[in-house]
């Protein structure tokens, strides 16, 4: 059974600026305080304070390499890492509010983002938690990647996930596991980055995509190695992919009690299965909509 917690927003609000990896533009995010039950909201400042999107998988749109939500017109792209980071450390209501539809890439990792939050604090809240809490196992696949949810018997949440690039020995085949607590998330997984293959990078800056980002604004590994930067952990790109995960699951907008095993999914795997927790398990006290 999981063990309860109340829920949680920020003391007060924090500002992270940077650039977005496929606009180019300079983005300011500011995290908010929310009110109790309402959960992740994005709302688009330079658009006016009507201009909001839930931070759920119902308004997620299907884009290579990232995870976007629209809603209305409104939208808001590259979410993953800013899901992931409150998800981790437990925060259960935040307004984010930005100024670009693209959320800044940073390092390609959710440290900067994480230290912002931490620096600010936490508010404890008068309600509890609303947890789905996985009770029987399901499997999605698509191709040779495929992805599972386990219960589990002590409450927790962890994520384990394997990455195989059996042409690429460079990044090779590599495996992460962590327990999703604000403690391991931050040590664990928030400073792990984003990562590509040169010749991947390289096509995309063909099409007119992420020209402005340098070797040092994420992984970029070609036949040798990691390109002008270094490593933070042996297996940094599967601990990344573990990132990726944990936010796109947080699209579920509950905390989630059990185990996920994943073998070279995606973000549209990963929300395949954030869809399918939420209809097959029952969740205890609901968010309020904020829709």
């Amino acid at each position: 059974m999981f063990h309860s917690r109340t829920q949680q927003t920020i003391q007060r609000p924090i500002e992270v600026v940077g650039f977005g990896y496929w606009s180019g533009k300079e983005v300011h995010v500011e995290f908010r305080p929310a009110p109790v039950g309402t959960g992740i909201t994005f709302v688009r400042d330079d658009l006016g304070p009507e201009a909001s999107i839930p931070g759920r998988v119902e308004y997620r749109t299907d884009v290579l390499r990232r995870t976007n939500l629209s809603l209305s017109g409104v939208q808001v792209e590259m979410v993953e890492h800013i899901m992931a980071a409150l998800a981790g450390l437990q925060i259960d209501n935040c307004e984010v509010g930005v100024d670009q539809a693209e959320m800044p890439g940073c390092d390609g990792s959710a440290i900067e983002f994480v230290d912002a939050l931490l620096g600010v604090g936490f508010q404890e809240q008068d309600e509890e938690v609303s947890h789905l809490e996985i009770t029987e196992t399901l499997r999605l696949t698509s191709g040779e990647a495929w992805i599972e949810a386990h219960p589990v018997a002590d409450g927790s949440y962890s994520v384990e996930f394997e990455l195989d690039y059996p042409e690429d020995p460079v990044i090779g085949r590599q495996a992460a596991t962590v327990e999703v607590t604000p403690e391991q998330f931050r040590r664990e997984l928030a400073p792990c980055r984003t990562f590509v293959l040169q010749r991947e990078a390289e096509e995309m800056v063909r099409q007119g995509l992420g020209g402005h980002v340098t070797p040092r604004d994420l992984l970029i590994f070609d036949q040798q190695g990691v390109v002008e930067n270094e490593l933070r952990f042996e297996n940094e790109c599967a601990r990344h992919k573990a990132l990726d995960l944990i936010g796109d699951l947080a699209l579920t907008g509950h905390a989630i009690v059990g185990r996920i095993v994943a073998y070279r999914s995606g973000h549209k795997l990963n929300a395949a299965l954030a869809q399918e927790l939420v209809k097959s398990f029952a969740s205890v006290a609901p968010l309020r909509a904020t829709a």
